[in-house]
């Protein structure tokens, strides 16, 4: 059992930057790859970066390659999403999953899910 707790959602302008975290507990964070998947009102969850077990190995949807950071703390068991260059369409609720796996990026690999944390980018 994983327990993942989303923060560091907000309100800010096009163009800006904002860092989310999750913190993870109730098992050993080193064992799961970790992800962030987004759902937006009316749309499906989509994937939107993922990092492997160690940390040596990462992958991004295409809308955010270059702009968004994965990256992932064994010390204190968090992951981050670093976003840069904020776009309007990035507003949706942002999700944290874990995988009992090397890499995950599926909806379906995941097996645990945090409860989410709202990124609203003003125009």
């Amino acid at each position: 059992q994983v327990q993942l707790v989303e923060s560091g959602g907000g309100l800010v302008q096009a163009g800006g930057s904002l860092r989310l975290s999750c913190a993870a507990s109730g098992s050993i964070f080193s064992t799961y790859a970790m992800g962030w998947f987004r759902q937006a009102p009316g749309k499906e969850r989509e994937f939107v970066a993922s990092i492997s077990r160690s940390g040596g190995n990462t992958m991004y949807a295409d809308s955010v390659k270059g702009r968004f950071t994965i990256s992932r703390d064994h010390a204190v068991n968090t992951v981050f999403l670093q976003m840069n260059s904020l776009k309007p369409e990035a507003t949706a609720v942002y999700y944290c999953a874990a995988a009992k796996r090397t890499t995950a990026w599926a909806y379906t690999d995941m097996d645990y899910w945090g409860k989410g944390t709202l990124v609203t980018v003003s125009s």
